[in-house]
């Protein structure tokens, strides 16, 4: 399938990654695959974009290094998309730094659905998230995480373009 997006992700760090790949493995274990693309980080998908684009997002993520530090991010609680076919865990949005990182994003999205900050977890149809819904919520703890690198792709299947990381001090804050 040829390529027919850009995303902008906010990965989380090797800690919350540990934890999130242990809710995976359980659902694994369960019989639970998903179609979401092997590999990928845990992430938050800040935004997305037009093929088209890809440089001027490179440059984007480039100034937001410098503007944006190693923030926290509360993995609070897990939910369903309209649909049912994602299962994720999304962040408490009382630390505000993911949705100031959000807002700062000046090059024109392709999105035409409002952003909802989230971490897929698993991928499928309906009736299979929810049989994975109980096995989830035994292992399912809210912790603390880090968003630590800015991660640009293009879908489908991925192709991966960039990984910045970001200081554990922004140089404008």
């Amino acid at each position: 399938m040829a390529e027919q997006f850009l995303t902008l992700m906010a990965d989380l760090d090797e800690e919350s990654q540990v934890i999130m790949r242990g809710w995976s493995d359980q659902l694994k274990k369960a019989g639970f695959t998903g179609t979401q693309t092997p590999g990928l980080a845990f992430h938050i998908s800040l935004a997305g974009f037009s093929l088209d684009k890809e440089q001027e997002v490179i440059c984007e993520m480039k100034r937001l290094q410098k503007e944006f530090s190693v923030m926290p991010v509360h993995i609070s609680h897990i939910g369903v998309f309209a649909g049912g076919k994602v299962l994720f865990g999304a962040p408490d949005m009382n630390t505000p730094e993911i949705l100031s990182l959000r807002k700062a994003i000046r090059v024109e999205t392709s999105e035409n659905y409002p952003w909802t900050p989230h971490a897929t977890i698993l991928i499928d149809e309906k009736e299979t998230i929810v049989r994975a819904l109980p096995v989830l919520l035994e292992s399912f703890r809210p912790f603390v995480g880090r968003i630590t690198k800015l991660h640009l792709g293009a879908f489908w299947p991925i192709r991966e373009i960039l990984t910045i990381d970001l200081c554990e001090e922004a140089e404008n804050h």
